[in-house]
């Protein structure tokens, strides 16, 4: 029996659709994953989601109460506390069991428009394009669900996405995940498994994250970036001469987390969860 972490990366990269962006890659063996969260896009995508699914009233206060304690001390502490992670996700996954995937699609585009296009990261962007520009293919990997990860790629004009999957059966959610969140080790086996499966040479590949859980994708290709890092990412960058991005202020991007975090009494954590992502505060 697979590894969660490695069921949960293949699944990532079986679920990863390809965009149809015009034309083959002009340099088809070399590709960039970025992060999501703090690293493409200020704050968690999926908090960012979470605000804008209470403004449409998808979950009811007592959804909200529940937990809105965890998400405070992640969204305020940086903590990514696994144990904390599996509960939450173990404890919401019934959330969205029984709603239907094209419901939370149709959501998940509008919301993009309305709460997270703002948030997007123009120099992590421009990086991005480099890539695009250079005929490579660019990926976000990310903890968020797959359906939101893919929306956030086709509205940014990149490859594709890697996610969380959960699973469905009938274009229903059942609430229950397919291996683990994207997280992690987790992370590292999407990008091998797309890599294989595109005939990617890692060698010639780029990563780019903030996160110091990152370090075992960052350290599978062959130009690892460091990007508005946090305290062990950017050590570990210096260590090992990796580049490092700095394009925002973490703690005036943590100021700002704080109203939208009063105003939806930590939403985010319970939507998170219940996507089967079961981290809010970073990826």
């Amino acid at each position: 029996m697979l590894p969660a972490y490695r069921h949960a990366g293949e699944a990532a990269a079986a679920a990863a659709e390809v965009m149809p962006l015009g034309g083959a890659p002009v340099d088809p063996t070399a590709a960039a994953f970025f992060d999501v969260d703090n690293t493409i896009m200020r704050g968690a995508s999926i908090f960012h989601f979470a605000v804008g699914l209470a403004r449409r009233r998808f979950f009811d206060a007592r959804q909200v109460v529940d937990f809105g304690r965890r998400q405070l001390r992640f969204v305020l502490s940086g903590s990514e506390d696994l144990e904390d992670m599996a509960s939450a996700t173990a404890s919401a996954l019934s959330f969205v069991a029984g709603r239907r995937v094209d419901e939370l699609v149709d959501l998940g585009e509008r919301i993009f428009d309305e709460e997270m296009s703002d948030k997007l990261i123009p120099g992590t962007l421009a990086l991005a394009q480099d890539h695009l520009d250079a005929g490579q293919r660019v990926w976000l990997v990310t903890a968020t669900p797959v359906e939101l990860a893919t929306i956030i790629a086709k509205h940014l004009g990149l490859t594709g996405a890697l996610g969380t999957v959960a699973e469905v059966r009938g274009g229903v959610y059942t609430g229950r995940l397919v291996g683990a969140p994207l997280h992690g080790l987790a992370k590292a086996e999407a990008v091998r498994a797309i890599a294989e499966r595109e005939r990617l040479d890692l060698s010639r590949c780029s990563a780019y994250s903030d996160s110091a859980n990152d370090i075992p994708m960052l350290s599978l290709v062959g130009h690892p970036f460091a990007v508005n890092p946090d305290a062990l990412l950017r050590a570990h960058a210096r260590d090992n001469d990796w580049p490092i991005r700095d394009f925002r202020r973490r703690a005036q991007a943590r100021r700002a987390a704080v109203p939208a975090l009063a105003a939806t009494a930590g939403v985010g954590l319970g939507v998170a969860a219940g996507y089967a992502v079961g981290r809010i505060a970073r990826r």
